[in-house]
């Protein structure tokens, strides 16, 4: 990862160290999926504001961290705000296909669970 250069900036893994397996974790969790799912429905950037979880405040710290270290997302500040949005370019260069999938799998599993 390259080192963040100064507090206001986050590490992000570059395009060539995102893995496969990193990524499926990220997204093997409810939560994350719900919010890679609400990204990738707003086709921008959301801050983290914007997501009314079901969980604390340091759970979805903590959620957005794995997500940003796996590569599924970019983090950046605006103001005070820390900026959310999906890293589909990359996702869709390394493994093309993938990200589309999951989310018609999930949509799926949430028409079929009743979500």
């Amino acid at each position: 990862m390259s080192p963040a250069t100064s507090k206001r900036e986050l590490d992000h893994p570059a395009r060539h160290e995102i893995r496969l397996e990193a990524v499926l974790h990220a997204l093997s969790d409810p939560v994350r999926l719900r919010v890679v799912g609400e990204l990738a429905a707003a086709d921008g950037e959301l801050s983290c504001s914007y997501f009314d979880l079901p969980v604390t405040k340091s759970t979805t710290t903590h959620h957005f961290r794995v997500l940003r270290e796996s590569g599924v997302i970019q983090q950046t500040y605006r103001g005070t705000a820390k900026m959310n949005g999906l890293r589909r370019a990359d996702l869709d260069e390394l493994f093309p296909g993938l990200f589309d999938r999951i989310l018609q799998a999930a949509a799926l599993q949430g028409a079929r669970l009743g979500h």
